[in-house]
């Protein structure tokens, strides 16, 4: 059996534009490309759904984890593109900061110990 590996997410929104460029703003400030958003080789696909709400209302169902070597830098970069913290902790494991986009999906950035 193979192990199968991630490529790409799927984000649907009611507000396409808006959302791609609090992404492209928060994590990705150099992309300059059209499409699918490059995280390091994930591709983040944003596409307007009619299917879903404007916010979500179970933002801890599915959360986007990005593991990080310099916590405090990623936190700075995070702050300066305006994003609404959920929690920042220091845990056993690691330090966690949970962060939500527009829509209310909530992201995590985690420094393992």
């Amino acid at each position: 059996m193979a192990t199968l590996k991630p490529g790409s997410m799927l984000l649907g929104t009611t507000r396409p534009e808006e959302l791609r460029a609090w992404y492209v703003k928060a994590l990705a400030p150099e992309f300059t490309g059209e499409g699918a958003i490059d995280l390091g080789g994930f591709l983040l696909v944003i596409d307007g759904r009619d299917d879903v709400e404007a916010k979500n209302n179970q933002p801890g169902r599915v959360i986007i984890n990005f593991h990080v070597e310099d916590f405090d830098a990623i936190e700075a970069q995070l702050n300066a593109a305006g994003v609404e913290w959920v929690s920042i902790e220091d845990r056993e494991k690691g330090k966690f900061g949970t962060f939500a986009d527009l829509d209310g999906n909530y992201l995590q950035i985690i420094q393992w110990k």
